[in-house]
């Protein structure tokens, strides 16, 4: 729907001059400027324009009156000092998701004394976009990267667990090996005190002869 329907519409058989609100949201602009609006709407306190492809607001009317201005997702890129002219009254203004690239080109809402809130969210947001495309699409992925970096990492991780593996088992050979040692120390040291004792008896039996045969000679 084309604005100028759209305000016919909004109007409910109303004369423009007794209209306070206005919203005109996703009707058409034709070739991108205002139809349809004119000084008579001078009781115009809100106005919302969002999404009618708006590229210009050169056929803005005098509105004194008007506070609050929604001019959300259109193509506006600049003249912005129209709006102290014609507007100077605001205290609301929306231009978010429009087509101002820096912020040289808000400098002329300086002139709007009473403007407490501006929404200027998405701003320069199309230009990194045109950045992006033009620096081209990412690297290819390929599916085989991440395949073979797993297969590294599987690799390095066996090669570890065979190290701490060969490093468990020479060490519970060399336990094993002591332990060996330990007890051929024990068997050793056992053997030795058997004969010790052997030879303490024969000895003491070799003694007893001697005294025996002793015995015999006195006799």
């Amino acid at each position: 729907m084309e604005m100028k329907k759209k305000i016919n519409l909004e109007l409910k058989n109303r004369a423009p001059e007794e209209v306070t609100e206005l919203v005109l949201d996703n009707c058409l602009c034709v070739n991108g400027e205002i139809e349809g609006l004119n000084d008579t709407f001078k009781e115009l306190e809100f106005l919302s324009m969002a999404n009618v492809e708006l590229s210009s607001l050169a056929r803005l009317p005098s509105l004194n009156k008007l506070r609050k201005l929604e001019l959300s997702d259109n193509i506006i890129s600049g003249g912005l000092e129209v709006l102290a002219e014609k507007c100077p009254n605001l205290t609301y203004l929306n231009l978010s998701g429009n087509k101002i690239k820096d912020l040289s080109t808000v400098e002329a809402l300086q002139n709007l004394k009473n403007l407490k809130s501006l929404d200027l969210f998405n701003y320069g947001e199309e230009d990194e976009e045109d950045e992006e495309d033009e620096a081209g699409p990412p690297e290819a992925y390929e599916e085989g990267d991440d395949e073979d970096e797993d297969e590294d990492e599987d690799e390095a991780g066996s090669e570890v667990g065979e190290g701490e593996e060969e490093v468990g088992l020479s060490y519970l050979m060399k336990e094993e090996i002591q332990d060996e040692e330990d007890d051929d120390d024990y068997v050793d040291e056992g053997e030795e005190e058997e004969e010790e004792e052997e030879e303490g008896l024969r000895g003491e039996k070799r003694k007893r002869d001697a005294e025996d045969d002793g015995e015999e000679d006195d006799d």
